[in-house]
């Protein structure tokens, strides 16, 4: 990935290392914070997704495990975009995305269990509206391409696991 077109990418800590089971990180919690809190709350809010990747050892890399086709995936993501495109066509809008919050609450809606998580979640690590539109963007994409007409608590647990600087940063 290049560092110049990645303007969202950020390494976990000054040296790089924090995480990394084959080299040790020499930094102390103090400049693991200090270095973090470069990233504005602002501008994470507005990345969906925040995930670690771990460095994979070569092992990983050169085994041949079988796994879902291409093919697979990308027919899974078409009919999630067709599914979309086709629920906010109307709005002139083609994707989750692109929801507004009237949207967010007509297409977005949770059972009462996805409700308790998602304000358990918010109060626990006093999240923003704008991170919080954006579980729900989320959420709902993660049940399109499950094929689920409505967002259930394991896809809202997933969306939520997708903000991983927003728990770490608290």
């Amino acid at each position: 990935m290049n560092w110049k077109t990645c303007k969202r990418c950020s390494n976990p800590c000054k040296c790089g290392f924090l995480g990394d089971f084959s080299n040790l990180c020499p930094c102390t919690p103090h400049d693991i914070q200090r270095y973090r809190q470069r990233l504005s709350g602002p501008l994470l809010d507005r990345i969906d997704l925040q995930i670690e990747v771990p460095r994979v050892p070569h092992k990983d890399l050169a085994d041949p495990v079988e796994g879902e086709s291409s093919a697979i995936i990308r027919a899974r993501v078409e009919k999630a975009r067709t599914i979309q495109r086709e629920r906010l066509a109307s709005y002139g809008l083609h994707a989750n995305a692109a929801m507004a919050a009237r949207h967010i609450r007509k297409f977005c809606q949770l059972d009462e269990a996805g409700q308790k998580l998602l304000e358990m979640v918010v109060d626990k690590l006093g999240m923003s509206a704008r991170s919080y539109s954006r579980i729900l963007k989320v959420a709902r994409t993660i049940a399109d391409l499950a094929g689920e007409e409505n967002i259930r608590e394991p896809h809202l647990a997933e969306a939520i696991q997708y903000r991983g600087l927003d728990r770490e940063l608290t």
